[in-house]
């Protein structure tokens, strides 16, 4: 007989890669196009009222289904939607990314063994290449990846990027879903609402490329997306936990410094 290899064994069947998308259709295709994996990936597209809609484009190796929603809602109902179809198609986790973003190769399966073999993680990121529009390198975020190490400095520092992560989809479903009730914030208050009852991790690897885009949330909704975190920091907050005051000043400081001085100073800190 022929002996069985690992690639033979290997099977991404239980695995969705989620993707919400408005009117960015060239930057989805990029994205779909850099997903390199040793078994078929399906892919949920969820087109938040994009005009003219969003096509589905063919990719080798991709099985992709959109879902489209009537109107524009936001981010935040279009994950919640998402999550919720893959719940009910019976899928186990979720992966995300962004258009525009790229993922690194296998990490579809590097994820989804550690996920297997880590039963009580909820949610597994991956360290993250942030790069200009154009590509070029501008800096890297390594955060922990305990989840000890990722609870006591979970207020101070955004521990986990979003396009990186992977989801175990009834965790989600019970902690509540995505919700829309902290705007811009939409991850951090889910994965603190996980980490109630589960471990969350990363792996320490590079899993994407995450691209700065002057127009996207992080830019556009700074000011809310900042109020939002400082909500959810109050609300988790342990008095006894240095990190904790820390990230709260950090916030403020935030809401009183330009975007622009922000940015040059996380180039600075981040940069490889």
């Amino acid at each position: 007989m022929t002996p069985t290899t690992p690639a033979q064994l290997l099977t991404l069947d239980d695995v969705a890669v989620l993707i919400p998308v408005f009117n960015a259709q060239h930057d989805l295709d990029r994205t779909l196009a850099s997903f390199c994996e040793r078994a078929p990936v399906r892919v949920l597209i969820v087109d938040d009222g994009s005009l003219p809609p969003i096509v589905a484009p063919t990719v080798a190796n991709l099985v992709i289904e959109v879902l489209r929603m009537p109107r524009n809602g936001g981010i935040e109902l279009a994950l919640q939607t998402g999550v919720a179809a893959l719940a009910e198609r019976g899928v186990k986790y979720a992966a995300r990314i962004d258009a525009g973003d790229l993922a690194t190769p296998y990490r579809l399966e590097k994820q989804r063994e550690y996920m297997e073999t880590h039963p009580q993680t909820a949610a597994l990121g991956m360290w993250t290449h942030v790069v200009s529009m154009e590509g070029a390198p501008l800096f890297d975020l390594r955060p922990p990846t305990e989840p000890a190490a990722i609870r006591r400095v979970m207020l101070l520092r955004s521990c986990f990027s979003h396009p990186s992560m992977m989801l175990r989809v009834t965790a989600v479903i019970e902690a509540g879903n995505y919700r829309a009730q902290y705007r811009a914030a939409e991850d951090l208050d889910l994965f603190l609402r996980l980490m109630q009852r589960h471990d969350c991790a990363n792996l320490p690897e590079f899993g994407v490329y995450y691209e700065l885009n002057e127009h996207g949330i992080s830019a556009t909704k700074r000011r809310t997306q900042t109020l939002s975190t400082l909500r959810l920091q109050l609300k988790y907050m342990r008095l006894t936990n240095l990190p904790d005051w820390l990230g709260v000043a950090k916030n403020i400081a935030h809401l009183m410094l330009p975007s622009g001085a922000v940015r040059a100073l996380k180039t600075r800190l981040f940069h490889a």
